[in-house]
């Protein structure tokens, strides 16, 4: 039969997968931003074709990286099969140095292994190699280089993995989305990310996209909700979603009894690692969902810039102005502004904070995106709804009327909060 397409992608928009019309039933994965990679059959085996190969891929509305990926895209697009199956998956490489896939956290034979010059030689470039396994276990697991890996990652090569069981009864879920937590380190106005970079990433990612211009995860209300998380940045990440907890229900060494299920508001994801949680949608409105390191939900830092908090700069404005008319202070009262602030950037490059919600700036970046669960979602609708209204009576507000009584404290000695003398 030679070699199955191999499917390309160039947007950047969530591509929904329809459920399956053979085999044992799964609710397909929603990757935000991304895509599933298509397959056939062939005696049985589903095959596969990924082209690793450079690519560009759009961050944001207004910047484009030249990365490396698999099948046009950074993050590759996700493969989804199910526990029993026998897959083959022929890996194509377009790039000018070898590469391997490894298939991270998978239960197989060595040499499919992918780890270069240990598994098998590495796949020269204009090469095919084949990879063909049975999937023993079900769960999320990643694939990503293991040859050359420092740079091949850091030039966006990853993607996930998910294993559905073959028992539909077995852990149901009404949603299933999943994201890939990705860095890169673009300076601002260049396209190519810095390669020898181990710590200081400057552009935090989900699926290499970056707030305002993460698809939202789009909820109807009573829905069970899986998020999978996988982690192949050289950092962990908390990642803390508002207004539910939630239940940590699998990791990438498989599912978590019930009886272990732990609950949780924000869950760590390791380097190296995924983690999935579990909720149902019982909530209504829009929730914050984000990675927990500050710096994280920002874009295009700098790390050498002075605090200037409490700082007087109209002096020294008025002087460089005099040189450079359109500078703009900054930083007096915290980066707030950022958010507000049209200023001049160079081309190719994202504000450090951005996004508007209904009521104003949102002044995030990076790895922050939005839960929207809404009452009359059709199972297959993940359009975004637009912004929740709130009802009455149910959004905080200005108050202009006489303040209670506040207390205060500069000491810092602990102090002890007396016992109450009456009941109430």
């Amino acid at each position: 039969m030679g070699l199955p397409e191999a499917a390309q992608m160039d947007s950047a928009a969530t591509a929904i997968t329809a459920r399956p019309n053979s085999g044992p039933d799964y609710t397909p994965v929603v990757t935000l931003n991304g895509w599933t990679l298509p397959h056939r059959m062939n005696n049985g085996v589903k095959e596969f074709h990924l082209v690793a190969e450079p690519v560009e891929r759009e961050l944001a509305d207004g910047m484009i990286a030249h990365l490396w990926g698999y099948n046009g895209q950074s993050t590759g697009p996700t493969i989804e099969a199910v526990e029993g199956d026998r897959v083959r998956i022929y890996v194509t490489n377009k790039l000018p140095e070898g590469t391997t896939v490894h298939w991270h956290g998978l239960i197989l034979p060595s040499g499919m292994d992918g780890v270069s010059g240990l598994s098998h030689p590495s796949i020269p470039p204009g090469k095919t190699f084949v990879y063909e396994f049975d999937l023993v276990k079900s769960g999320t697991f990643m694939y990503h280089p293991h040859g050359d890996e420092m740079t091949q990652m850091a030039m966006g090569m990853m993607g996930m993995f998910v294993v559905h069981p073959k028992d539909p009864t077995f852990m149901p879920v009404d949603r299933d989305f999943l994201i890939m937590l990705n860095a890169f380190d673009i300076d601002p106005g260049t396209y190519v990310p810095r390669i020898m970079t181990m710590t200081d990433f400057n552009l935090w990612t989900w699926n290499s996209r970056i707030f305002p211009d993460i698809d939202p995860l789009v909820v109807n209300k009573g829905d069970r909700v899986r998020v999978r998380v996988g982690n192949l940045t050289m950092t962990n990440h908390p990642i803390h979603m508002h207004g539910y907890d939630f239940k940590v229900t699998c990791t990438d060494g498989g599912w978590v009894p019930p009886e272990a299920q732990w609950p949780e508001v924000s869950i760590d994801i390791p380097v190296g690692a995924m983690r999935a949680y579990e909720f149902t949608a019982d909530h209504l409105g829009d929730w914050a969902i984000h990675c927990h390191k500050s710096h994280h939900t920002m874009n295009a830092m700098g790390h050498d810039v002075p605090t200037f908090i409490g700082v007087n700069k109209k002096p020294l404005t008025q002087k460089i102005r005099q040189f450079q008319p359109e500078y703009m202070p900054m930083g007096m009262s915290g980066m707030g502004d950022m958010a507000k602030m049209e200023m001049p950037l160079p081309d190719n490059t994202i504000p450090m904070m951005t996004g508007w919600g209904p009521y104003g700036p949102i002044e995030m970046g990076g790895m922050f995106s939005v839960v929207k669960v809404r009452d009359g979602i059709d199972a297959d609708d993940y359009s975004d709804p637009g912004w929740y209204e709130n009802p009455p009576g149910e959004m905080a507000y200005e108050w202009t009327g006489e303040l209670p009584e506040f207390a205060s404290n500069n000491s810092p000695k602990t102090i002890l909060t007396p016992k109450p003398t009456s009941k109430g």
